[in-house]
C-alpha cells in the first residue's frame, strides 16, 4: 500500500538559507502581469495567497498563479514525486484549510517538506532550475571553461544572473560584478561576464556573499562613493567596522595601552585571515577599488597604531573621544558630496596595513583651514596623523596630544602666538564682529614675518586696556606672549606645507589649554563660593 505524501512548508529568511541558492532566481510567464516567482520558496504572498501589506488582491493572485506555474512546470520537466505533491497540495482543498500560525509574516520565505525531505535541495531540482532561470540567452551562449573560482571546468554563465545592491550611487536592481558592454574591455572575443568565466554556482554565492555582507552593519561601512566589507574565515569576536564607524572609547583605549604597554597579548600574533575590500558603482557595474588579504593579529597592530595617531585633546582641552572614519575623511571638504574616494581610502590602508599617510591629505587640510579660518578637531587629528605617520614607532603616545611648551619649532610657536593674539583681542573688545584669526589666518599661517609684527604692536593697546580693567587676565597673558617669544629668534618669512601643519596644531594646542586653564579658574572660584559661607 503507498502511504500519501505529507507536506509541510516552513518559513525562513532567504539570506540566512544559503544551500537554497537555486532557487533564489526569478521566473515569469507572459500571463502573471510582471509577477515574477521563485521556484518552490518565495514569499507568503507567492506560495500560499498571502496578501502582504500593501498588495491588492489581484496582485496577490498573480503571484501566487505564478509560483503554482513554475512549481507545475518543474514537477513535468522532472518527473519527481515529492514536487508532484508539493503541486497536488498548491492545487488541492489542503492549501485553504491550512492553519497559519498567529505571527506568521507573508513577508518571510516559505519553502516545502514532503515526508522529511526537502524538495529544493533535490539535484533534479536544482539542475533544472539553473537551466530555467538562466534564459535562453545563457543557455545558448553557455561554453564549458575553466571558473575562475572553484577551478573547475563547467558552463560558464554569459552574464551574472544575481547583483549586488545597495552601493552607493549604483542602481537600485544592483550591479554586477563582473560584466563587459564595450570592445574595449573584451579580450580574446569573450564578451560580457565570459571575460571572467565563472560558473553558475559561483557567482551566485560570491553575489550573495557581498549582499549578505552589506546588510550586516558588523562588515561594512559606507563612506561617499565607497563601501567597504570586512571578513574573516571563523568568527573572530572582532568587528572592524564597529571598531572604524564608532569607536568604543574604553575598546580603543584597551588596544592601544595593549600595543604600546608590551603586554602579552599584543605581542600574541592571531592567524586568522582577515579579509577587505572596497566597492564603488560604475554604471551598471561594480568597481574594486581596493583588496587587502591580512591576518586579524596584524590588523588589531594596525588599529592600535591608527588610533593612537589622531589622539589630541579635545576643544575645551579634556581628553578627546577617538574619531570615527567617516568625521576624519569629511574635515577635508566644504560638503560631504564633495568627498573624493582617495582620502577614506588612503585612511582605511593606514588602519588596516600600518604605513604612511600621503601628503596630499595634509595639503587638504591645511587648505580648509585657510577657507574656514579655523581648526576642527578632526582636521587637527589628520595634521598630527600625517605629520607622525612616517614614524614606525610610536611607543611615545603622549607626542602632540596637547599643548606642548617644549616644542620650539618656529612654525608651532607662530600658531600658538596667533591664538594669544586672538584671546587678547577678544577679552579687551567683547563682542567684536571678526577677529584677526577671520583677517590674517591664512597670511599668518603661510609667511607669519609679513604679520607678525603688525599684530603685536596693535595687541599692546589692548593689553593697555586690560591692565586697567582686568589686570589679571593681562598679566597672564603678557606673560604667554613672553613665553612664546622667547623661542621665537625671527619669524619666518614663508612657512612649508608641513611647517603649515604644525601652525594649526599649535594654534589649536594653544586654544585648548586656554579653555582648559578657564574652566579651572571658574571651578576652582566656585568651589570658594561654596567653601565661605558653610566657614
Amino acid at each position: 500500500m503507498t502511504s500519501i505524501p505529507q507536506v509541510a512548508f516552513s518559513a525562513s529568511y532567504a539570506p540566512r538559507a544559503p544551500e537554497r541558492r537555486t532557487t533564489e532566481a526569478k521566473s515569469s510567464s507572459p500571463h502573471t502581469w510582471g509577477a515574477r516567482a521563485k521556484l518552490l520558496a518565495d514569499n507568503g504572498e507567492y506560495v500560499l495567497g498571502v496578501p502582504r501589506k500593501k498588495s491588492t488582491r489581484e496582485r496577490t493572485e498573480q503571484c501566487h498563479h505564478a509560483f503554482v506555474e513554475e512549481v507545475r512546470k518543474c514537477a513535468d520537466a522532472t518527473g519527481e514525486p515529492v514536487v508532484r505533491a508539493v503541486l497536488a497540495f498548491l492545487q488541492g482543498p489542503d492549501r485553504d484549510k491550512l492553519a497559519l500560525p498567529d505571527d506568521f509574516d507573508p513577508d518571510h520565505v516559505c519553502t516545502f517538506r514532503v515526508d522529511g525531505v526537502l524538495p529544493i535541495h533535490l539535484e533534479s531540482v536544482k539542475a533544472y532550475w539553473a537551466a530555467a532561470a538562466g534564459g535562453d540567452e545563457n543557455a545558448k551562449a553557455s561554453e564549458v571553461m575553466q571558473c575562475l573560482i572553484c577551478g573547475r571546468r563547467r558552463p560558464a554563465v554569459k552574464r551574472l544572473q544575481f547583483k549586488i545592491k545597495r552601493i552607493p550611487g549604483g542602481q537600485t536592481a544592483g550591479n554586477a560584478l563582473i560584466s563587459a558592454n564595450k570592445t574595449a574591455f573584451e579580450s580574446y572575443g569573450l564578451e560580457a561576464s565570459l571575460i571572467a568565466p565563472t560558473c553558475t554556482e559561483c557567482g551566485e554565492r560570491f553575489s550573495k556573499a557581498a549582499n549578505a555582507l552589506i546588510e550586516d552593519e558588523a562588515s561594512h561601512i559606507t563612506i561617499g562613493p565607497l563601501v567597504y566589507l570586512f571578513w574573516t574565515k571563523e568568527e573572530s569576536g572582532f568587528s572592524v567596522a564597529s571598531m572604524l564607524s564608532k569607536p568604543d572609547p574604553e575598546e580603543v583605549r584597551a588596544l592601544i595601552a595593549s600595543a604600546l604597554g608590551g603586554k602579552e597579548s599584543a605581542t600574541e600574533i592571531d592567524p586568522m585571515p582577515f579579509y577587505a575590500t572596497a566597492f564603488s558603482a560604475s554604471g551598471a557595474r561594480v568597481a574594486v577599488r581596493d583588496w587587502l588579504d591580512s591576518t586579524v593579529g596584524v590588523v588589531r597592530r594596525n588599529l592600535a597604531r591608527y588610533f593612537s595617531l589622531q589622539r589630541v585633546v579635545d576643544a575645551d582641552g579634556g581628553e578627546g573621544s577617538p574619531l570615527a572614519l567617516y568625521p576624519l575623511a569629511v574635515a577635508t571638504v566644504r560638503d560631504a558630496a564633495d568627498l573624493s574616494p582617495s582620502l577614506p581610502r588612503a585612511l582605511l590602508r593606514v588602519a588596516l596595513q600600518g604605513g604612511p599617510l600621503p601628503e596630499a591629505i595634509l595639503y587638504q587640510a591645511v587648505q580648509r583651514n585657510r577657507a574656514e579660518r579655523k581648526i576642527t578637531r578632526p582636521r587637527a587629528a589628520l595634521i598630527k596623523m600625517v605629520l607622525l605617520s612616517q614614524q614606525t614607532d610610536f611607543s611615545q603616545e603622549d607626542v602632540m596630544v596637547q599643548l606642548d611648551a617644549d616644542n620650539q619649532e618656529p612654525a608651532y610657536l607662530c600658531g600658538r602666538l596667533l591664538a594669544v593674539l586672538e584671546r587678547i583681542q577678544q577679552l579687551a573688545i567683547p563682542g567684536a564682529g571678526s577677529t584677526i584669526t577671520d583677517r590674517f589666518y591664512g597670511t599668518f599661517s603661510s609667511a607669519p614675518a609679513s604679520v607678525a609684527g603688525t599684530l603685536l604692536r596693535k595687541s599692546q593697546a589692548h593689553l593697555a586696556k586690560l591692565r586697567k580693567e582686568r589686570p589679571g587676565a593681562e598679566s597672564a597673558l603678557q606673560g604667554k606672549l613672553e613665553e612664546i617669544q622667547v623661542g621665537l629668534s625671527f619669524f619666518p618669512r614663508t612657512l612649508t606645507l608641513e611647517q603649515q601643519g604644525l601652525f594649526g596644531l599649535g594654534y589649536y594646542h594653544q586654544r585648548a589649554q586656554d579653555r582648559a586653564d578657564a574652566i579651572a579658574r571658574k571651578h576652582e572660584k566656585d568651589q570658594q563660593a561654596t567653601a565661605e559661607p558653610s566657614a
